[in-house]
């Protein structure tokens, strides 16, 4: 495997396509699956900070709808908000659980992190 610089990881992540953030009930694997459906659940678009270090993180917080009765455990990037390009996905710290009502998820600012290392 090649590894690269921070400076290259850098000017990749500064020119990637992810602009839009997804839940997921499970993992979404390499293809972005799982992704949650239903009530008023739509991806948002996420703003990106400069790279740093080899990583980027958002610079605004995120609010996402999660339908009632939904578990999310997952969150992914993808490059639009409906189909598109599915890049990258990690577990939520905590998984998000609503009951018979829907609910938010909402990260602060950086709390979302996508690292090149």
């Amino acid at each position: 495997m090649a590894l690269i610089s921070t400076t290259e990881a850098n000017q990749a992540l500064a020119t990637t396509g992810w602009a839009y953030i997804s839940l997921h009930t499970a993992t979404p694997g390499t293809t972005g699956t799982s992704e949650v459906t239903g009530g008023t659940y739509a991806r948002v678009a996420v703003t990106w900070a400069a790279p740093s270090a080899g990583a980027v993180s958002n610079s605004a917080s995120v609010t996402l709808n999660i339908p009632a009765s939904t578990t999310v455990t997952h969150v992914g990037v993808w490059s639009a908000s409906s189909a598109g390009t599915y890049y990258v996905g990690a577990a939520l710290t905590s998984s998000v659980t609503t009951g018979a009502s829907a609910g938010t998820v909402t990260f602060a600012i950086g709390q979302i992190s996508v690292s090149a290392a």
